[in-house]
This record gives structure tokens, C-alpha cells and sequence, in this order.
């Protein structure tokens, strides 16, 4: 038995990390694992120091609002690591706070890994030093990210996203809309306007705008939307109330997937969800809004022309982006309407992501497995 410390910092780390954790435990037997997780992890008998939602905060001007919080979460697990030190520390996602605990642990002696690379390829290069000096390797979801680690000399392992294994030709629309209980002849429209509070505060209303006009002008139409908890789920129900759109929508918790299959078209929260959307081939308009100072920052710093992770790794414009100024309801619903209207251009969509998801289906949680255990020296 070996012990790992872990940390994911959002619901998309959590269920890499559930996935990682299930195929290292069918491996070597039981494993024990500590730090901070979600329901998924914790379901694989993680035991977390405190919720995960403590770190899913989004943008340079909100992570300052919270900066002590976040500081004594940190310092808490620096030193407890280093007075009951792990196997191996495993960092997923969530760098900027994640890298600072790599870094003290690999001074103390403690093997580290970072999985999910840090977007170094499209902003802020300069962090290359900073993950070197932290981490024994890292692991990596997409292919074009590998060589900018190859170029610093810091070990680094392509594995794959678990996601694309699970949903690659594994589409079932009708299945989702079952499940979901729609049996709507209708043309099924997904409103994803992120997992967590401030996305909704800033996307909600934006988003449920958009769903009205599209209702009045077209009529053949329903409204799902997948919250991530009940939190944000009371959330946008409450601005559906406030913006007569109750009745128009249905809301579900924690079914992002299954919206996510049931829908024909999606208009999303840029963000990790915008991958799924891909995998499962649904045609989307991406949309996202960060405060003045952030985007500023962001703008000056980015070396890359997209923000939607389709339309990186096509490396071309697969998908609308309606950023900043352009989050607005008139531009978001043009888009939108584009896709309803033009059949030839949606089967082109789909085709191009189905490409796409065929080169990330390559059994991540495997190869993550392996690469962990190499590194453990386990045998």
C-alpha cells in the first residue's frame, strides 16, 4: 500500500483524478489518498481536508478577493505533507495554486506530478521555470503540448483525455432525452453558462436573453440547462424567475452530461465543458466574460488567437466566441441563430469534431496509471 497526496481544484479534476485513482487502486490494490477533492474522488474513498469548491475561483481580480483564504488552505497542506509525507504528490489543474505546493514538496523530497498542463503555450511562457523547478513530471491531455516541455527538458508524458475515451462514437442522443425525460419533437437547445457562481452571476442573464428572442422569432424550440450543484442550480433558477423564463426551461443538477447529449445546439460557459460538447459532437456558440482588469491582463499576455478548446486544438475558428464585448445578447444570438438555420454548416461542425476527438481517445486513464506507477518505481 502506498499513500498519495492529491489536490484538484474544480469538477473537472475531480473526475481525472476519480479515474486515475480507479485505475491506480486496480492495479496495485488499496491506495490511500488525501488532500482536496470533490464527490468523485471522495466516492474512491478520497479523504479531503475541505471542499473543493474552496478553489474553483475563476480570474486574477477574483482570486485577490479571496487570496488569504487561499493562502491558509495552502500553507495547511504544504505542512501537513511535509510532516506526513505521501508517496507521491499529484497536482491536477489548478496551477497557480498547485505549483506552489509542488515546489515546497519536491524541495522536502517528496516525488511530484502536475496533471493538466498549464496553458504555458498560450500565455504566460515564463511559468516553464517555475514547473521545471516544481515537478518530477508532467502529464498532459492534449498532443501539441508536449513539445514546449520537450523544449525545457522537463519530463512530460502525453496521455490522452479520459473524457474522449468515454464519449468518442459513443453518442446516444435519443438515450440522454429519455433519461432526462423529454420526449420534445422539438429542437433541443443546452444553456451552459458555467459551474460556478460568478459565471453564472455574469453569463445567466446573458444567456437566458438570448434563449427568449431565439423563442420568439423561431417557436419550435426547448430550453434545457445543466447546473453543476444546487448552489448554482437555485441560482439560475432564480433568474430564470426574474426573467419570466421558468416555464420556457428545464433545469437539472448534475446532469451536465446528459444535457449536454440530449441538446441538437449549445451555448456554453468558455471553459472545460466546451471539450465534452466537442466530444459529443454538438455544434456551440462559446461565450465568457471576465472582469475589466482580468481580460486586460489576459490580453496582453496571450500568445494564441482562440479561447475554446475546439477551436485550439483545430487550430482554426470551428466555433463562434462571443468574448468580452462581444458577450452581448445581440452578437450571441446571430450565432446562434446561424446554426439553426444553416444544416451544411452544423454537419461540417460535426464531422470536424469527430477527427478531433479520435486523436484524445488513447486510454488516459491507463496511461496516467502507468506513468504515476513508473515514477513510484511500483512494479
Amino acid at each position: 500500500m502506498f499513500r498519495i497526496g492529491l489536490v484538484a481544484g474544480e469538477a473537472s479534476g475531480d473526475l481525472l483524478g476519480a479515474g486515475l485513482l480507479k485505475e491506480l487502486k486496480s492495479m496495485h490494490g488499496d491506495i490511500v489518498v488525501e488532500g482536496i477533492g470533490g464527490e468523485q474522488l471522495i466516492s474512491e474513498g478520497m479523504n479531503s481536508h475541505c471542499p473543493m469548491d474552496k478553489l474553483s475561483i475563476m480570474g486574477i481580480t477574483e482570486v485577490v478577493a479571496h487570496y488569504r483564504e487561499l493562502k491558509t488552505i495552502q500553507n495547511n497542506l504544504i505542512n501537513y505533507f511535509v510532516n506526513n509525507p505521501p508517496d507521491i504528490f499529484i497536482g491536477i489543474d489548478a496551477p497557480d495554486f498547485n505549483l506552489t505546493i509542488e515546489n515546497k514538496l519536491k524541495s522536502a523530497g517528496i516525488k511530484t506530478i502536475h496533471y493538466v498542463s498549464p496553458s504555458v503555450w498560450a500565455w504566460r511562457s515564463y511559468r516553464i521555470r517555475k514547473i521545471k523547478k516544481a515537478i518530477n513530471l508532467m502529464l498532459t491531455l492534449f498532443p501539441f503540448e508536449n513539445e514546449i516541455y520537450e523544449q525545457h527538458n522537463v519530463p512530460v508524458s502525453h496521455v490522452g483525455h479520459p473524457l474522449a475515451d468515454k464519449l468518442h462514437n459513443n453518442i446516444d442522443i435519443q438515450g440522454a432525452r429519455k433519461k432526462l425525460g423529454l420526449s420534445e419533437t422539438k429542437k433541443v437547445i443546452a444553456l451552459l453558462p458555467g459551474s460556478r457562481t460568478n459565471e453564472i452571476k455574469t453569463l445567466g442573464p446573458v444567456f437566458i436573453q438570448v434563449a427568449k428572442q431565439l423563442q420568439n422569432e423561431n417557436g419550435n424550440l426547448k430550453f434545457i440547462s445543466g447546473l453543476a450543484n444546487q448552489k448554482t442550480y437555485e441560482q439560475f433558477n432564480i433568474l430564470c424567475k426574474e426573467n419570466n423564463f421558468e416555464s420556457d426551461i428545464r433545469l437539472f443538477i448534475g446532469q451536465t452530461h446528459d444535457v449536454l447529449a440530449a441538446a441538437d445546439l449549445i451555448l456554453i460557459a468558455s471553459g472545460t465543458a466546451t471539450l465534452e460538447a466537442m466530444l459529443l459532437q454538438k455544434p456551440m456558440v462559446v461565450a465568457y466574460r471576465l472582469s475589466w482588469l482580468t481580460y486586460c491582463i489576459v490580453k496582453i499576455l496571450a500568445k494564441i488567437k482562440y479561447a475554446s478548446l475546439p477551436n485550439i486544438l483545430a487550430g482554426k475558428e470551428l466555433v463562434a466566441e462571443c468574448l468580452q464585448d462581444d458577450c452581448n445578447v445581440f452578437r450571441i444570438k446571430n450565432e446562434m441563430q446561424v446554426l439553426l438555420d444553416n444544416e451544411e454548416q452544423v454537419a461540417h461542425i460535426k464531422r470536424s469534431f469527430s477527427g478531433l476527438s479520435s486523436s484524445l481517445a488513447i486510454g488516459a486513464n491507463k496511461r496516467a496509471a502507468k506513468a504515476v506507477s513508473e515514477l513510484l518505481h511500483v512494479r
